[in-house]
């Protein structure tokens, strides 16, 4: 039986009981801003939002998030709660202030400074500032509070999203002990060697095992983490259940593949689809050739100067592509706050800019860089236009650019170029797979993508698109609610006099008079 909307509202009913559902994660799923004098509202850029957001529409509850939007306290009420959708609300977006200093201790600091490059082994080395772990703490507390706050009155299910919040489950569950709390690390989970040099991972993960659930990607995650957990604290670990008992609260470590809404593909192309490719390519004078695109934030883990190097190589090695297609990058602005995410930028325009004036000629540029945040629709579109598509991180945990691409080509046409080193490539193994270290494998690769027959693309899309409509991200869900639901003998059971008022099935949102038109700027 596939899995749908349907069958996740099903799920959600029957594992969930009646609980409400709070989601946790650092970004917000809608923003509000100001432009030109009005407020609109934003979908902003990044897989997590975009997988979460369908099953919160299919499931109704409550998502916590910081509110980042110029305009976010305008159009929340006196708690930092709006409706959304905004064009449509279907569960409550409920907003937590954070200061500027919060934000780049917490955010830019111990989250993106520490634990982002400890947990992504690409050779950036991380910063241990004890003032950036102190706001981590303070922030998580922060969070807990707030959460806490949405589940008085019964029972609930707090669903915890990646590395920003290692300490929440914890203080969750030292304050309600009766919440069922499950948390999915989004990026990869290093070897214990790697997790240990860092000078809080006792207390991060006696945090984390405050989980009743606790979810990867992969199952090598998983064991790392097992591994971390054996090296750092005092436990018993059950390795053929994969399970952790602490201080008698037990925790399970399962893998779950994220993955994306393959109908969102169809919704966004529309079926003016090939009017918007030809003004795509006049835009950005792409004539009728055959384009390479890689959709990615500007960050040293996704590979960008490697896969430009390896543009470089193929054209040295295969000069008659010269003239005859062009590499599209779309690399939206990501932690310009951080050195190294300025430094990348700079060296990645000064590499597009080195390849196009040697290999560039009259008006043929073979590298179009789009230093800019690109909708829904125009990266769809973009996918739907491309011979292939490039995803070479240098390590990830799954990475849905893939799977997106995949999605949007009901044509069966095109070819993914996939790096050995994501979640992805475990699935989508029709991809060419590469090791996106190795320029001259990756360059063979993009020469064997231009030229592959057309059947062969047929040959290998069909069976990726199988994958991913199968393994679509209501199955994710619904199998991470089953999970939970196995864990207690009765699983989120509720008293027969309680019942939790839903905002979303009442209408009583705060006002969206003001919640402002929307933006097709942002994905």
């Amino acid at each position: 039986m596939a899995w749908t909307k349907a069958r996740l509202e099903h799920v959600a009913q029957t594992r969930l009981g009646g609980a409400k559902l709070i989601v946790v994660a650092n970004r917000e799923p809608y923003i509000h801003r100001y432009r030109d004098g009005e407020i609109e509202w934003i979908r902003p850029a990044g897989g997590l939002t975009t997988a979460l957001d369908p099953v919160m529409r299919a499931c109704g509850g409550v998502w916590v998030a910081h509110g980042s939007g110029d305009a976010d306290l305008e159009v929340s009420d006196s708690k930092g709660r709006v409706g959304v959708p905004p064009d449509d609300p279907s569960y409550t977006l409920r907003r937590v202030w954070l200061t500027k200093e919060e934000e780049e201790q917490y955010y830019y600091g111990f989250a993106n400074s520490t634990l982002w490059p400890l947990c992504h082994q690409v050779y950036c080395r991380p910063t241990f500032e004890p003032a950036h772990w102190e706001t981590y703490r303070q922030v998580n507390e922060k969070f807990a509070e707030a959460v806490l706050e949405e589940a008085q009155g019964g029972p609930a299910l707090v669903f915890v999203q990646d590395y920003h919040f290692a300490l929440l489950p914890s203080l969750l569950k030292q304050a309600r002990p009766d919440l069922i709390v499950a948390q999915f690390w989004h990026i990869p989970w290093p070897s214990a060697e790697i997790f240990n040099v860092c000078p809080w991972a006792k207390q991060i993960v006696e945090g984390m095992l405050g989980n009743d659930l606790m979810s990867f990607h992969i199952q090598s995650h998983c064991n790392n983490f097992l591994e971390t957990v054996d090296r750092t604290v005092e436990c018993r670990i059950d390795r053929e259940k994969f399970s952790v008992t602490r201080n008698e609260h037990e925790t399970q470590v399962r893998p779950h593949a994220i993955s994306v809404d393959p109908d969102l593909a169809a919704e966004y192309l529309g079926d003016d689809w090939e009017r918007n490719a030809a003004r795509i390519r006049r835009k950005y004078r792409l004539g009728d050739l055959p384009i390479l695109v890689g959709v990615d934030r500007v960050d040293y883990t996704k590979g960008i100067p490697e896969r430009l190097n390896a543009v470089d190589r193929l054209l040295d090695q295969h000069p008659e592509w010269k003239g005859k297609f062009h590499f599209l990058q779309i690399g939206a602005p990501s932690r310009t706050h951080l050195p190294a995410y300025r430094d990348l930028n700079e060296s990645v325009h000064q590499l597009a800019e080195q390849i196009n004036w040697k290999h560039g000629k009259d008006r043929w540029k073979p590298v179009i860089l789009l230093n800019e945040h690109h909708g829904p629709k125009d990266v769809t579109l973009l996918y739907r236009m491309a011979a292939g598509c490039v995803v070479t991180s240098l390590h990830d945990g799954m990475n849905l650019v893939a799977k997106e691409y995949v999605s949007a080509r009901s044509d069966e046409q095109g070819a993914l170029i996939l790096s050995n080193f994501t979640g992805a490539s475990r699935e989508l193994t029709d991809a060419i797979l590469v090791n996106p270290f190795d320029v001259q494998e990756v360059a063979t690769a993009f020469h064997e993508a231009l030229s592959m027959p057309s059947e062969e693309q047929r040959r290998r899309m069909r069976r990726m698109r199988k994958t991913v409509s199968e393994n679509n991200i209501y199955r994710w869900a619904g199998r991470l609610l089953s999970e939970v639901g196995k864990m207690v003998d009765d699983p989120l059971e509720m008293d027969s006099d309680w019942e939790w008022n839903d905002p979303t099935s009442s209408g009583e949102f705060p006002s969206l008079s003001a919640a402002g038109r929307p933006s097709e700027g942002v994905s």
